[in-house]
């Protein structure tokens, strides 16, 4: 690169991270649009509606028929914000949280009415007993005569005009599918064991009258096809739809219309953020100061190639910012823990080129020479370590629950942007300071050569360590268990729990309502505080483990005593959990997805499944210490615990990539006289300083996110410090070991060693 141009592609950068800069910082436009600020946060960070939807009817639904209305719910306003909740409050009443939006009116539109679903045939209305004659308005305003259903459904299912009802649809899909006329938008049905026959019955009669098949919502037609045949299978398509849109949003309202119970809405609201604006400030405070410690750490040691990354470490997190945004996703604290891991994978991707560069220099190589060896010789590593991160982040995002897509989707994007700051940014920002002069060795530093650590003599040691750890995880698991207690110190998340609504004399701010009431009430429910303002109003949510008849008397009193509340301001409801166990569920099937195509990629990238095979056994490894730590800290399991064992999935199988790397780069040009134990030995030395300066540099992020943070932030911070230490430990400790004793016990005769 010369010099004229060094400088032009300086610039070029420079004012490319300026711009991007100014939008995160002020907007596109005088409202701020594109900027930070317009960033759509989650239900814990800015708050939303909140709906709360009756069942309708005298008798108590079953738990059965609530856990299917919910979890059909779930996936329905899901449409909303990945981070939308679902959750059951006392015994026939639903909840809503949605998060990022703040007209509930506009909401209860869109979501209309959930039950109430059914198909009858249609014919002629003239002289047909379900209809009747009226006057309607037209959609252009105007008045005519028009028929519509004059029957109840229960008349309409005595006189069999209704076959089929909405709990009979298994599920309703939009998709696309290409027909003699081109690509059609569709509507995917699949009826349920029990509504494959109906279904068949239903068809049949339309199909031999000649009759159209109507769909009816809350008493208004939705869709009216045509029936071409008798469908005994259960699967239809309705087709052609006008618009992909259109297609989405009568799937949507077929799935929500085939809720098992009728429900009606009983009241909806505005609710401020769970954690508040103190918790957003002390974040960014925190990744601010955090980044700038990484940044110098960077420069110090690695003097201009460190400057290099400083510079597209900035550009990372601006386009990060500037790609949430434009992407519209909804930030949580669960995607800050995606974000976390994001820029430690970044920092990483330097750290190996700088260390390839410095090794090489070491060898007697000219400075150019040495930063296009090492940028080509660390590219196998980034490359495998990411698009391993990158294949558990796509499973998760396809497969997993809202909370777990959120923590995906950031994460997704964060490695897609930290390997083109790495192998772009930072690349032509190394050319350019070397085309202006800065070509000597001592501005980029020479590696030493130093004495390979015996790791794998010390293998049984490390066994041993990591084998007790986890057994005391589970004894004291157990322990609690056999007390009476739960395994783990389970959150109203996991666990659900009593919400209490207070109407305070004037408003209460989340800040007031968490230094002056919370504490308070944590001493009479043992346990932390949840707290949601409603606005517009003096209502105060504070959610809590499940309280006894004698707590709530005593919450009542202590509130009449010390704010004067009188008590018919008091109400409280047992919720269940905001995690169900289709969520749960959901989310162990996706991380087992997600394992499995790891295994398989690092089978194919490696061509040895002991790679594969020994990356898992150090990833569950870890997984398991922090929830030993868990256990024995009683940290709050609570809605973060997702993001943090997926975020220490990510960082540990990041790792362990990096030395099975450089193992399989050894073993390609060891002689026979090199022994295994030395390859593996020199293999996890010369990755050493990779593995300590990255978990410093993560670590340090998070720290500071513990040391600034407010009580949930802290609870989320602490475990993951301990999976940063702990992942450190397994891939410079385990991992090479797990491998080694792989290759010899399940290797072909002439693999083994004499």
């Amino acid at each position: 690169m010369k010099k004229n141009r060094a400088i032009v592609v300086l610039l070029c950068i420079l004012l490319i991270l300026a711009g991007v800069a100014y939008i995160d910082f002020f907007g596109t436009d005088a409202d701020g649009s594109g900027s930070a600020s317009d960033i759509k946060l989650g239900l814990d960070l800015a708050g939303g509606v909140s709906i709360t939807y009756q069942v309708v009817g005298d008798e108590e639904p079953s738990a059965t028929d609530m856990n299917d209305t919910i979890a059909k719910l779930q996936k329905r306003v899901e449409g909303y914000s990945t981070e939308a909740i679902v959750y059951q409050e006392g015994s026939d009443r639903i909840n809503i949280e949605i998060p990022g939006v703040s007209d509930a009116n506009a909401i209860l539109q869109e979501l209309g009415r959930p039950g109430t679903l059914y198909f009858i045939s249609q014919t002629d209305p003239e002289g047909n007993e379900n209809y009747s004659q009226q006057t309607i308005q037209n959609p252009d305003g105007s008045y005519g005569v028009g028929y519509v259903l004059n029957k109840s459904i229960d008349e309409l299912l005595e006189n069999g005009s209704i076959l089929v009802q909405g709990t009979d649809v298994g599920d309703a899909r939009a998709g696309t599918q290409n027909q003699t006329m081109g690509t059609v938008n569709v509507v995917s049905l699949t009826m349920t064991e029990e509504g494959r026959e109906k279904f068949a019955q239903a068809t049949r009669n339309a199909f031999e009258k000649n009759e159209s098949l109507a769909i009816y919502y809350d008493g208004s037609i939705i869709s009216a096809p045509g029936v071409n045949a008798v469908i005994s299978d259960g699967s239809a398509q309705i087709s052609p739809m006008e618009s992909y849109e259109r297609a989405e949003s009568l799937a949507s309202t077929i799935r929500i219309g085939g809720l098992r119970l009728e429900l009606e809405e009983l009241h909806s609201k505005v609710v401020g953020a769970q954690l508040g604006v103190e918790a957003i400030d002390t974040s960014l405070k925190a990744g601010a100061i955090g980044l700038v410690i990484v940044m110098i750490f960077m420069i110090v040691v690695y003097l201009i190639p460190g400057l290099a990354s400083a510079i597209a470490l900035l550009a990372y997190v601006a386009l990060v910012i500037l790609l949430l945004n434009g992407f519209d996703m909804t930030l949580t604290l669960s995607g800050v823990a995606g974000i976390i891991l994001s820029i430690g994978m970044a920092v990483d991707a330097n750290v190996i080129i700088f260390a390839r560069i410095r090794e090489e220099l070491a060898t007697g190589k000219t400075v150019r020479n040495a930063v296009q060896i090492g940028f080509s010789k660390a590219l196998s590593a980034i490359i495998d370590g990411n698009i391993t991160t990158l294949i558990a982040a796509g499973v998760l995002l396809l497969l997993g629950p809202g909370t777990v897509k959120g923590f995906a989707q950031t994460l997704a994007l964060g490695i897609v942007l930290s390997m083109f700051t790495a192998l772009v940014v930072t690349r032509y920002l190394i050319y350019a300071f070397y085309a202006l002069g800065l070509k000597s060795e001592k501005f980029y530093g020479v590696g030493k050569e130093h004495k390979v650590l015996n790791i794998l003599s010390r293998k049984g040691i490390f066994f041993a360590l990591s084998i007790a750890v986890v057994a005391a995880g589970f004894i004291v698991m157990g322990v609690h268990k056999v007390s009476g207690g739960d395994a783990l110190n389970y959150s109203l998340e996991f666990k659900g729990g009593t919400a209490t609504t207070v109407t305070f004399q004037e408003a209460m701010t989340l800040e007031k309502a968490n230094s002056e009431v919370a504490p308070k009430i944590e001493e009479i429910a043992g346990s932390a505080v949840q707290i949601q303002t409603v606005q517009d109003s003096n209502e105060v949510i504070f959610k809590t483990s499940t309280l006894s008849i004698d707590q709530r008397t005593a919450l009542n009193q202590m509130l009449m005593d010390n704010f004067g509340i009188d008590e018919k301001m008091i109400t409280s409801e047992t919720i269940s959990s905001t995690i169900s166990d289709e969520m749960k569920s959901d989310t162990i099937i996706a991380v087992a997805v997600a394992i499995v195509c790891m295994l398989i990629y690092i089978r194919i990238r490696f061509s040895d499944i002991r790679f594969g095979i020994s990356s898992i056994v150090a990833l569950l490894h870890d997984v398991l210490v922090v929830l030993a730590f868990y256990a024995v800290a009683r940290v709050s399991v609570s809605n973060t615990f997702v993001a943090c064992m997926l975020t220490i999935v990510g960082y540990s199988i990041n790792a362990t990539i990096v030395i099975f790397d450089r193992i399989r780069e050894n073993m390609a040009v060891m002689s026979h006289k090199d022994d295994l134990k030395d390859v593996v030995n020199r293999s996890i030395t010369q990755t050493m300083s990779r593995s300590i300066f990255t978990s410093l540099t993560t670590f340090v992020m998070v720290a500071v996110l513990y040391v600034l943070g407010v009580t949930s932030i802290r609870d989320f911070a602490l475990p993951l410090m301990v999976g940063i230490i702990c992942g450190a430990y397994s891939s410079i400790c385990l991992a090479g070991s797990l491998w080694y004793l792989f290759r010899i016990k399940f290797a072909p005769k002439k693999e083994k060693e004499q």
